[in-house]
């Protein structure tokens, strides 16, 4: 071999061989290249979890927070609304001393006299009967309205669709007119003292909706007081059947009201003017039906505090009453009187002659 093939095979071997080194350094290049990229997004990934990670985590604290708050509201709200007593009455048997009343001086065809305290029946006629109870039905009116009046500033605003039919079936009524907007203080005055029936249906809508809404509610208070023979229909008292009770548990109705500090209140007033409005710039003066008839001590060594008097042809009239001697409480409840002094009469009668 000469020194040009020599030569030449050497430069051939030197190109071979720096294409071998560019081609690992390529290789090399590539590898480094891939590792790297592998990396990054490694760490892309890994951020991209992390942030994700984070951002679950802080939703659900959020979540967290908002059932919290929700829980606390809630727990608020509850702790806002106090929890009504459920108070059972205890039945009034027959006293020991138990008087028949014969008397031709008590006009009414059923009457009885309890005493509250000992929770028995102190003079009687026909006592245990069932009775329509009329417009004393309101007393169990006003215990649902104000068991269940949050706010007694709101206000109901009278429609023609409630007078009207009253006022065909002369219905007593405060004197509300279609339009008036009436607050609920003024309701529940208006359904005692001058014996609204429109004042009553008020009530009914106001809270529950209608009227036979709010008929199951006093229904339900019927239960929840103890009452086994008392049902009613309507709200105000207008004659139905199926809307009855007894003296007895007619008694202890009035009683149940009168543990109530407002509903007490309500039926121990004479007289109360209504808030002035567009349609009665002066207000509506009311006054009890009861107390109008008497002052209230004509029984000696007896105060006569609260009641509510009813009629209808069915019932006759009627009153429920509540009286004060000494220390001692009393309920009289009177049914089928043929003249709408019988019950203020009798009562003050059984009252005067008939307690222990």
């Amino acid at each position: 071999m000469n020194d040009i093939q020599r030569i030449g095979r050497s430069s051939a071997y030197r190109r071979i061989m720096r294409r071998r080194k560019r081609r690992r350094q390529i290789i090399i290049y590539r590898i480094k290249f891939g590792a790297v990229t592998v990396a990054l997004l490694a760490v892309l990934i890994f951020i991209i979890v992390k942030c994700v990670g984070c951002a679950t985590s802080k939703s659900e604290n959020n979540n967290d927070s908002a059932v919290v708050a929700q829980t606390d509201a809630v727990a608020e709200n509850i702790i806002q609304q106090p929890t009504k007593p459920v108070i059972t009455i205890q039945r009034p048997v027959k006293s020991e001393s138990y008087q028949e009343i014969v008397s031709d001086s008590v006009k009414s065809e059923v009457a009885a006299l309890f005493d509250i305290d000992a929770h028995k029946v102190i003079a009687g006629r026909r006592y245990d009967d069932q009775i329509y109870p009329a417009s004393m039905t309101k007393v169990m009116t006003l215990i649902v309205a104000v068991e269940n009046i949050k706010d007694m500033d709101s206000t109901f605003t009278m429609t023609v669709d409630i007078i009207d039919p009253l006022v065909r079936q002369e219905a007593s009524r405060a004197g509300f007119d279609p339009g008036e907007q009436v607050v609920a203080t003024d309701l529940l005055y208006g359904l005692i003292l001058p014996s609204g029936a429109d004042a009553a249906e008020a009530l009914a809508m106001m809270i529950s909706g209608s009227e036979e809404e709010y008929v199951k509610l006093m229904n339900a208070k019927c239960s929840e007081i103890g009452l086994t023979r008392t049902h009613f229909t309507n709200t105000s008292g207008l004659h139905d059947n199926n809307q009855y009770t007894t003296p007895t548990e007619m008694a202890m109705i009035m009683e149940y009201a009168m543990k109530n500090e407002t509903c007490a209140k309500i039926l121990s007033t004479y007289q109360y003017t209504t808030k002035s409005t567009s349609q009665h710039p002066e207000g509506i003066e009311l006054t009890s039906t009861m107390f109008s008839r008497m002052y209230g001590d004509e029984a000696e060594g007896v105060s006569i505090t609260a009641g509510k008097t009813g009629y209808t042809i069915e019932a006759g009239n009627c009153m429920v009453s509540y009286a004060v001697r000494q220390d001692r409480h009393y309920i009289c409840v009177t049914a089928k009187g043929t003249n709408k002094w019988h019950p203020i009469f009798d009562c003050i009668e059984l009252y005067g002659k008939y307690l222990p």
